[in-house]
């Protein structure tokens, strides 16, 4: 099983973040719709219209959201935590994705910068 790590600098308040991770309307902004999700611990998600599902586990207002993540067919789920910080006024966002099986750490920790965090940060940025 591999880790990910990335962290990414956005230019935007960390509330905007944080609505571009559990706010459907924002998440289908920015590419990651038709999606089920809210900000409540136990909440079963939806990303991509169920290709990417799982449990929020964990829920810091504004702060950090720690989920269960299902890909594809998936024995075990992996574990996904954004912990958002304020950094000069931006938001620092790290992402910790854990218990990835390894056949699959290239694309997601590819996928994660083309189709996740990238995208978020260029849509809030692009309206900040």
């Amino acid at each position: 099983m591999k880790i990910i790590r990335q962290t990414y600098l956005i230019s935007a308040a960390r509330q905007a973040v944080w609505q571009a991770l559990i706010n459907p309307v924002s998440i289908d902004k920015w590419g990651g719709g038709p999606a089920h999700m809210n900000d409540k611990v136990g909440t079963e998600f939806t990303l991509w219209g169920g290709d990417i599902y799982g449990k929020n586990i964990k829920v810091v207002d504004d702060r950090e959201l720690v989920q269960e993540w299902f890909g594809g067919k998936w024995e075990k789920p992996s574990k996904v935590t954004f912990s958002l910080k304020d950094q000069s006024g931006k938001t620092k966002i790290d992402l910790l994705h854990e218990n990835i099986p390894d056949s699959e750490a290239k694309d997601i920790n590819e996928g994660w910068k083309s189709y996740y965090l990238g995208p978020i940060k260029e849509l809030l940025e692009e309206h900040s």
